[in-house]
């Protein structure tokens, strides 16, 4: 693998230097160097599984969330853990590697240690040595792939579906796939995904007759036991993202139709049966609970870095709950032993995908060098240099998304500014150059354009409630899975546990209370309405505005004032 015994006991003295020890799994036994990426084979089905890489081809930085909020049935269980709490329930040993990959604690120093996550010729040098263990192992793809990078917008995802091809993937379902459109995705599906990777998604059904848009899933024998994978595509996609995009497809949840298609795989012969979904964790949650005859659930779209399944009881059995994170950071390993048309037992492994501890597959890397080739130079222009770690992920903000804010009000002389709560975006560490690509992998989508309204008090209040229902409802069903709107310039307290229309209080602009009936000028990026006024792109603003800055010594963090959140163990203290 990517570690000799030298380079080994040279990360371990850095390590040591810094304070940090490596997980006891990552070590030397005697003067025999272990493999810390050989699992034991286990049982006859092994399914791996990564999700919402967001089109990172190589390796970065990526720092887990202080702020992931649980409430309700979900406080104080996985997902809604982060920092000391996560790694408390996991039993997971501080400053070790694995600390490094599932929280943000000591990130900067653990970073600099450890290294780089992530990258598709690392992660395919790993798919091939489990698979190697494993015959017949399917490699899922839950979807986010296409999108998060200045490459795969330019190539309209060619880049993403090329490397999904060579990484050997055999089953996706989408989500941000559909903002390149319709007949985009048929395009993908038809010529470059035929006969080699199934593309499969239950939930997602024409508007005219609600026909199925894409075959719902697809049985697939391993080791003679048959597989059906079903696919459930993010429900809320024409709501989070512009729904002319795909205006003939209507999407949604769909658990009876989730449970229609589970007994008619059965009907066909499955004797296991898996949803490679994009729900979010929790929906896979009430899913699982409610949905009969599903043996596991490998999920996206939160992001979530879930080191265990959560087992869910339903009426019918148990159900595995799983979620592999995001970027190319994890890849997930599930072996079932499948006896008598059941699952007997299981083992599951999270494997962080450290870059320094896996040699890339030289025909990935062509590739990849290939792919970036054309763009290069833009894509390494030096922008300014920031002091402290530059990061997106959380609940309520993070340092690039306040830079993309402070950007908006400067650029468009605004005193407010709203921002996306995308979780996608990679991390810098303090002193790393901001260069063009990393403002890319922030905010390379189709839709960039940035926006200059007046709007009311009330309405920009309204528009606070409506994202915060969307995260904090206590029904997950209606949870859209992101985080919440990022806000520049704008005063307020949050009380997540509070009714829609009530968790936004003491809104303030200036010193001064916002007034409901007066006007505000606000800036913004990311419309979903298909008639958008013609005007800069948002990576144009951003980048011009740190060509100007050079070097940002502090980011001013603007998060709300929280209310009723002590005790949450989603949030780091």
């Amino acid at each position: 693998m990517g570690m000799n015994r030298r380079e080994f006991l040279q990360l371990l003295a850095a390590a040591s230097v810094a304070g940090f020890h490596l997980n006891p799994r990552l070590s030397f036994a005697a003067d025999k160097p272990t493999n810390p990426y050989e699992l034991p084979a286990f049982g006859n089905v092994s399914l791996l599984h990564y999700t919402d890489c967001h089109a990172q081809l190589l390796p970065i930085y990526y720092r887990e969330p202080t702020v992931n909020l649980g409430f309700g049935s979900m406080l104080n269980k996985p997902p809604h853990l982060v920092g000391e709490n996560f790694l408390k329930f996991y039993q997971i040993e501080p400053k070790s590697f694995d600390a490094y990959a599932f929280a943000s604690l000591d990130f900067a120093e653990a970073a600099k240690q450890y290294g780089k996550v992530g990258g598709f010729a690392h992660l395919k040098t790993l798919v091939e040595q489990i698979r190697a263990q494993r015959k017949g192992a399917l490699l899922l793809d839950g979807g986010d792939t296409w999108q998060g990078s200045w490459t795969s917008l330019k190539t309209k995802a060619q880049d993403m579906v090329d490397a999904q091809l060579a990484l050997g993937v055999n089953v996706m379902t989408p989500h941000w796939e559909m903002t390149y459109g319709a007949e985009r995705v048929k395009q993908i599906i038809e010529k470059d995904f035929a006969g080699k990777i199934d593309f499969v998604a239950q939930n997602v059904m024409s508007t005219d007759f609600e026909e199925p848009v894409f075959a719902p899933y697809v049985i697939k024998e391993v080791n003679g036991v048959p597989v059906a994978i079903i696919g459930q595509a993010f429900p809320y996609t024409p709501v989070a993202n512009p729904k002319h995009f795909i205006p003939e497809w209507s999407f949604g949840i769909r658990d009876d139709r989730m449970q229609e298609m589970v007994n008619e795989a059965r009907g066909k012969g499955a004797k296991l049966v898996v949803v490679l979904s994009h729900n979010g964790m929790d929906v896979d949650l009430k899913m699982a609970s409610k949905v009969t005859g599903i043996d596991a659930i490998m999920g996206g779209h939160t992001h979530d870095g879930v080191f265990q399944p959560v087992v869910v009881e339903n009426a019918g059995g148990k159900t595995l709950v799983t979620n592999a994170g995001s970027n190319g950071k994890f890849l997930g390993v599930l072996d079932l032993e499948v006896k008598d048309g059941k699952v007997a037992d299981y083992r599951y492994k999270l494997l962080p995908v450290f870059s320094n501890l896996l040699t890339p597959d030289p025909e990935m890397l062509k590739l990849i060098d290939k792919v970036r080739e054309p763009f290069k130079k833009e894509l390494a222009e030096e922008l300014a240099v920031c002091d402290e770690v530059l990061y997106r992920r959380g609940n309520f903000n993070g340092t690039f998304d306040q830079l993309i804010c402070n950007a908006l009000m400067e650029r468009l002389d605004a005193p407010i500014a709203l921002s996306p709560g995308f979780r996608w975006g990679t991390s810098l560490l303090p002193g790393q150059p901001i260069t063009f690509e990393h403002v890319a992998d922030q905010t390379a989508i189709t839709y960039g354009t940035v926006t200059r309204n007046e709007l009311t008090g009330e309405t920009i209040k309204s528009i606070l409630e409506d994202v915060a229902d969307n995260l904090f409802n206590p029904d997950p069903y209606y949870q859209q899975g992101g985080d919440m709107v990022r806000v520049g310039g704008l005063k307020f307290s949050f009380d997540p546990t509070a009714k829609m229309g009530e968790r936004v209080s003491d809104l303030e602009l200036a010193g001064t209370a916002l007034d409901m009936t007066k006007k505000y000028p606000v800036a913004g990026w990311a419309s979903v309405q298909e008639s958008v006024p013609e005007n800069k792109q948002i990576w144009e603003v951003v980048a011009d505005y740190l060509r100007d800055k050079k070097t940002i010594s502090k980011v001013e963090l603007n998060t709300p004032k929280l209310k009723n959140v002590e005790g949450n163990q989603g949030l780091a203290v």
